[in-house]
Order: structure tokens, then C-alpha cells, then sequence
């Protein structure tokens, strides 16, 4: 229990830069949504769905990489030197290359007018891929409380600029001359980008103690090991992206409708997708946190039996943040624009996906011990082309609805495939029946919410009822594992 302690206490440290952190950003969005038009937030929606295919061709799974050959302890200062330097020198070609072709792509793209945005957001990338390797190393040398301190400035940071340039600044620039200087009403949705961008210089910044620790030696023998071992992972979460991000970028030029309504739309998506972010935050504070660990215990004698233990609780976990969400829907759609809230009915399906996508980070680790990793790329691909596939098949006739079960659908598989494969090359003890348990007594739960909420018109009455259907589910999972020798 001492190590799932110890992985638990990390999730929630990880977990407070980044749920706590988000969650700060996350009150953006009501003002985001009242502030800013359906179109203008569908143009920020796709505008991170570009960030979010451009991060993995900057970062190119070094990342990965590194946690897989720095437990080699007799060179580990060469494989973060190693990778420091590989990520600094590219992430600089890339951020020229793009500022140079910034007028080309803003047109390819349809904002002629913003150029600006493309060159802001080639600094972000760099700088955040830059950084990726400090933050990997910090998480390695299990140090996980400066990484949520700088990882918090950054949200702070993020936040307070928006909130001076969106909220206060409209209202007294009139006033303060000095603000005038600094503020133009026509910038807009652009001081979001802004405010990411300085967030990420001053992240580097806070990085720099981080950087001395490198002895600026590249080894090229060991950059070719990781580079190679790394490439597939790029495939994968290039493809990962495509599942994550491309309906996004898709809606704005499949739905049936003019540019300006089809970004309405997105804007909606967009919107409402921020209503499952609470899984999606569980999911990457885990991923956290377990990435070292699963790596780190990987030659123990018990691992096997250790991953089979954390995948339960990780489901049991999702399940009940499903239940939370979905069961006071009414609660958290306040944090989105009235105009916005016509879209809640995907969020319990973006809930699910989420939480196969979590099951799926779980799953693949059986291809990184292995080294395995063009396997990972193959299944990634293969759940790539099934969001390609259904989202090209239900935008023009579902919109955005059509989206969110493309993104189900291609998890879900994901997980399947990912499973089978895996008990032909890493057989870990998984238990699928007390797993499966827990999704569909979280699925039963939820179609009994629906009918509760259908009867009763008393908001006290009902709510307490919810706590209680709650609580119920937390008591069978302590009673299920307990009785499996899961707890004790």
C-alpha cells in the first residue's frame, strides 16, 4: 500500500498544478462565453487545436524518451543534456520557420488579418516544448512540489493577464492613460493568446536553476537510441492529437452552414468540452505522476500486479468524477454562457471518452517497457483514422454530437485493441470483470439520475438523493475491493 500511497499523494501534487490550476483558468470561461461571441470562441477553440498538433511535432516524444533511458543511472546526466539540447536546437528552427511563413499559414488557415497569432503562438510552442524536458526531469528526480509551484505561476500568471486585458482594461482605459499605451479594443480574443505567451517566457524563466544542472554534452550515439525509440511515440501522439483535437479544426469546415455559424458551433463545442475538463485533468495529473512510477517499478518482481491494482482504482476514480459532473450538470453549466448551454447533452459522452482515454494511458505501458513503441504508434493510428472516418460521416448530418461519439467510439477502441495486444507481448493480471463493474454500475447510475431528475421537481429532495446515490457507489467500490484484498 506504501507505493500506492506514495503514487496517490503525487497525483494529487501534480494534480494541484494542474486541476487546481485549470480549474483557476477553467472560471475564464464564463467570461470567455459572455464576453466574447460564439464565432470569436470558436476561433480560439480552433486555434488550440492547431497548439495541440504543432506541441507534438515540437516535443517529437522526447520526452518519453527520456524517462525511458534516464533509469539507466550511469549516464543519466548525459540523456537529460542529451535531450535538453536536441529539443533546444530544434524547437529554434521550428519557431523561425514558422514566424517567417506567418503570413502563408494565417491564410491557408483563413485569418489573413492575424498573422500575429501565428508568430505568438510559434513562441509558445518553443518555449513549452524547451521546457518539457526541466519539467520531465523535476517529476524523475520526484520533486514534485516545484513543479506544481512553477506550473501554478504559470496559470496565475496566464489568468491575471486575461483577466487585466478582457475584464479591466475595457473598463478603464478611458480613464488611465497608461493603459491606453497598452490596451487596443480591437486585439480581442488576441490577449488570450498573449497572456499564454507571456505565461510560457516567464515558465522558462523560472526554469533556468533547472538548466544549469546541464553539462551541454551531446552524446550522439545516445540521441540516435532515443530518437528512434521516440519516433513512434510521435506518430502515436500525433495520432492522439488527431483524436483529440481534429474535430475542432473539422467542424469549422463540415458543418453545413456559412464560416461565421460553423464557428458558432465550434464555439459551443469548444464551450461545453470545457464541461468534462474535470476527467481530463484527473486523466493528466495521473498521467503525471505514473509515467516515472510505472517505469520505476517496472523491475520489481510485483509490478505486473501493481499496474493490475492501479488500473481499478484509477476507473473507480473516473467513474465517481463521471457521476459528479453528470449528476449536477445543472451546477456546473453555470460556468458557460447561457447562449453556450445548447450543447450539454455531449458532456457525458466527452465524460466517457475521457475516461477510456485514461484507461488507455494505463494500458500503454506494456509497449513502452517493451519497447514496443511502433506497436503504440499502430494502434494510435488506427484510432486516428476511426475519428477521421466518423467525424467526415456525422459532422454534415449530426454536427458536433457527431463529433463527441466519434471521440467514444475511437477511445473505446483504443482500449480494445491496446488490451488484446498486450497479452501477447506484457500479460498483466488485469481485472476486467471488477473493472467492467464499475462503468456499468457508473452507466446504471446515471440513467437513474435521468430518472430521478424527470420526477422530482424538489431541488433539496433531489439533490440529497444524488449525495446518496453517490456515496452508495463509493461504499460498493470500498466494499468490492476490500472483499478482492484490494484495500488493507
Amino acid at each position: 500500500m506504501s507505493l500506492f500511497k506514495r503514487l496517490a499523494g503525487q497525483t494529487a501534487i501534480y494534480g494541484l498544478s494542474s486541476i487546481v490550476g485549470r480549474l483557476l483558468n477553467y472560471l475564464l470561461v464564463p467570461i470567455y462565453t459572455r464576453v466574447f461571441l460564439k464565432a470569436e470562441y470558436g476561433v480560439v477553440t480552433e486555434m488550440y487545436g492547431y497548439v495541440g498538433f504543432l506541441m507534438i511535432v515540437f516535443t517529437y516524444g522526447m520526452e518519453t524518451s527520456f524517462f525511458r533511458y534516464v533509469k539507466e543511472k550511469a549516464y543519466s546526466h548525459k540523456v537529460f543534456s542529451t535531450a535538453v539540447i536536441s529539443l533546444l536546437v530544434s524547437s529554434v528552427v521550428l519557431m523561425v520557420f514558422f514566424i517567417g511563413m506567418a503570413q502563408p499559414i494565417a491564410n491557408a488557415i483563413q485569418y489573413p488579418d492575424h498573422s500575429e497569432y501565428v508568430i505568438w503562438f510559434a513562441l509558445v510552442l518553443g518555449f513549452d516544448a524547451i521546457a518539457s524536458i526541466p519539467f520531465a526531469n523535476l517529476r524523475y528526480e520526484e520533486r514534485p512540489i516545484r513543479f506544481a509551484v512553477i506550473k501554478m505561476v504559470n496559470i496565475f500568471t496566464n489568468m491575471g493577464l486575461v483577466l487585466f486585458f478582457v475584464v479591466l482594461a475595457p473598463k478603464i482605459a478611458d480613464k488611465v492613460t497608461f493603459i491606453q499605451a497598452i490596451y487596443s479594443p480591437d486585439i480581442r480574443i488576441g490577449y488570450i493568446f498573449i497572456a499564454n505567451l507571456a505565461a510560457s517566457a516567464l515558465t522558462l524563466l523560472l526554469l533556468l536553476p533547472e538548466f544549469r544542472k546541464i553539462r551541454w554534452e551531446f552524446d550522439k550515439a545516445l540521441w540516435k537510441k532515443m530518437f528512434w525509440y521516440a519516433m513512434p511515440l510521435m506518430v502515436a501522439g500525433f495520432a492522439g492529437i488527431v483524436n483529440e483535437m481534429l474535430d475542432r479544426i473539422l467542424l469549422k469546415y463540415l458543418l453545413p452552414f456559412d464560416l461565421e455559424t460553423n464557428q458558432a458551433h465550434l464555439g459551443v463545442y469548444g464551450a461545453c468540452y470545457k464541461l468534462s475538463i474535470l476527467m481530463t485533468l484527473f486523466t493528466q495529473a495521473f498521467r503525471y505522476a505514473a509515467e516515472p512510477f510505472f517505469f520505476a517499478q517496472s523491475n520489481q518482481a510485483n509490478a505486473k500486479t501493481v499496474y493490475a491494482v492501479v488500473m481499478r482504482y484509477f476507473v473507480a476514480a473516473g467513474v465517481l468524477i463521471f457521476l459528479g459532473v453528470t449528476f449536477f450538470i445543472d451546477i456546473f453549466k453555470l460556468f458557460i454562457g447561457e447562449n453556450f448551454r445548447e450543447g450539454l447533452f455531449i458532456v457525458p459522452i466527452l465524460l466517457l471518452a475521457n475516461l477510456c482515454l485514461g484507461i488507455y494511458y494505463n494500458l500503454s505501458i506494456w509497449y513502452k517497457l517493451t519497447d514496443k513503441t511502433r506497436i503504440g504508434a499502430v494502434i494510435a493510428v488506427m484510432g486516428a483514422s476511426i475519428t477521421i472516418v466518423l467525424n467526415i460521416l456525422l459532422i454534415p448530418s449530426i454536427g458536433y454530437l457527431g463529433s463527441a461519439w466519434a471521440t467514444l467510439i475511437c477511445y473505446a477502441s483504443m482500449v480494445v485493441i491496446s488490451y488484446f495486444w498486450s497479452r501477447k507481448y506484457y500479460l498483466i493480471p488485469y481485472e476486467i470483470w471488477r473493472i467492467l463493474q464499475y462503468v456499468m454500475l457508473g452507466i446504471l447510475l446515471f440513467f437513474v439520475d435521468k430518472e430521478l431528475t424527470a420526477m422530482l421537481s424538489n431541488g433539496v429532495v433531489l439533490y440529497v438523493l444524488k449525495a446518496g446515490v453517490l456515496l452508495g457507489y463509493l461504499g460498493f467500490v470500498y466494499w468490492r475491493e476490500k472483499s478482492g484484498m484490494g484495500i488493507g
